[in-house]
């Protein structure tokens, strides 16, 4: 089996597609917002990976501490400093064991991200 997709009902439906998108690096690949529904779903260039945002007005912020969803990325540090930049609160890089690093930043929704690199 593979995973098909990631979904997060967020109220906050703009930001969170403009989080995968200019943060995660997806694109938009099918948009349900011209036939009138809050629906995006993005994903990289090879399909592998595919977050479904869904625009949920009444939708409450993530509150789980015990999920989070990972990205491999080329450089986690400089990312993380440009996140920092842009006001997000990052995780201090974590380095439990050789050639391993990452941090963790919440999406709009309130979803612990994990970028790895």
């Amino acid at each position: 089996m593979k995973l098909l997709h990631v979904t997060i009902q967020t109220s906050r439906f703009e930001d969170e597609i403009a989080f995968y998108r200019d943060i995660a690096g997806l694109s938009v690949e099918r948009d349900m917002r011209p036939a009138g529904r809050s629906m995006v779903f993005l994903s990289d260039a090879a399909g592998d990976t595919c977050i479904e945002i869904i625009g949920a007005p009444g939708a409450a912020a993530c509150n789980a501490p015990d999920l989070s969803i990972g990205f491999k990325t080329e450089d986690a540090p400089a990312l993380r400093e440009k996140l920092l930049g842009l006001g997000l609160e990052c995780t201090p890089m974590i380095e439990p064991g050789p050639g391993v690093r990452f941090f963790f930043v919440r999406d709009p929704a309130g979803l612990r991200v994990q970028f790895m690199g």
